[in-house]
């Protein structure tokens, strides 16, 4: 394959989820040499971002925010058994966290078989499955509504966190890579970031088709030790156990 040609292809690839350089060697047959130079030349014309150990999308490629209804019915069964592994981690009588999607929505809906729970949220997708949990409560982060994700956000849901800590906090994202995790609107990004600071233990939920995938522009850095919940089994993972995270996959 001449070499324009392999780029390019190199390219689709990235941008499809394959990201890292051990993948990309054994998807074209090449050499971890050749790998990193065709890398480097996307990476110098705009075209992807290099990170640890592979590439991720153009930060500035972004693309359509997907409605909440297409979200609900994206890898609906994934998503079920990526809640029933984070229901496992929970305990009677925490304090957990649950931030804004559809995964987190799926975890919202199990929690009713813990008892003592005081959930607090901002996902008001997620609040029909919170009204009846077994000897617990629920409180609301305060702040202006984001339609789009059903969430809430600002000044008012930072307020809100900076009186609260929590056991457990169960983030979602766009994406995630090495360089954090992907949203569409630095207000997300921030309020992620808000979270983290709050919680004891940090879990992000995120099927295989969010790994390496940077499809937003804006980030919310990982904190030195969390959870990955997800159903990759490939070798992405191990680029996040050396970024601190502890893998759990509910079909391992």
């Amino acid at each position: 394959m001449k070499v324009a040609k392999r780029r390019q292809a190199m390219l689709d690839a990235v941008l499809s989820g394959i990201t890292s350089i051990e993948a990309l060697c054994q998807h074209f047959t090449i050499s971890e040499a050749t790998a990193r130079r065709d890398l480097g030349a996307l990476s110098d014309q705009g075209l992807l971002v290099r990170t640890y150990g592979g590439a991720a999308a153009h930060i500035g490629h972004r693309e359509p925010e997907l409605t909440l209804e297409q979200r609900r019915t994206r890898q609906g069964d994934v998503k079920a058994r990526l809640a029933d592994c984070a229901l496992s981690c929970v305990e009677d009588n925490d304090t957990v966290l649950l931030d804004g999607g559809t995964t987190t929505a799926a975890l919202a809906a199990r929690l009713n078989e813990r008892r003592g729970l005081h959930v607090v949220t901002n996902n008001m997708a997620a609040l029909p499955c919170l009204t009846q949990l077994p000897e617990g409560h629920t409180t609301v982060l305060g702040g202006d509504l984001r339609a789009s994700s059903m969430t809430v956000y600002g000044p008012l849901a930072h307020a809100a966190l900076a009186r609260l800590t929590v056991d457990r906090l169960f983030l979602s994202a766009d994406g995630v890579t090495e360089l954090g995790l992907c949203e569409a609107s630095p207000e997300q990004a921030w309020l992620k970031e808000a979270m983290i600071a709050r919680a004891a233990e940090v879990y992000i939920m995120a099927d295989a088709t969010k790994l390496g995938r940077a499809s937003q522009q804006h980030w919310t850095a990982f904190p030195p030790h969390w959870t990955l919940i997800t159903d990759a089994t490939d070798a992405r993972i191990d680029r996040f156990k050396a970024l601190g995270a502890t893998v759990l996959n509910p079909t391992a």
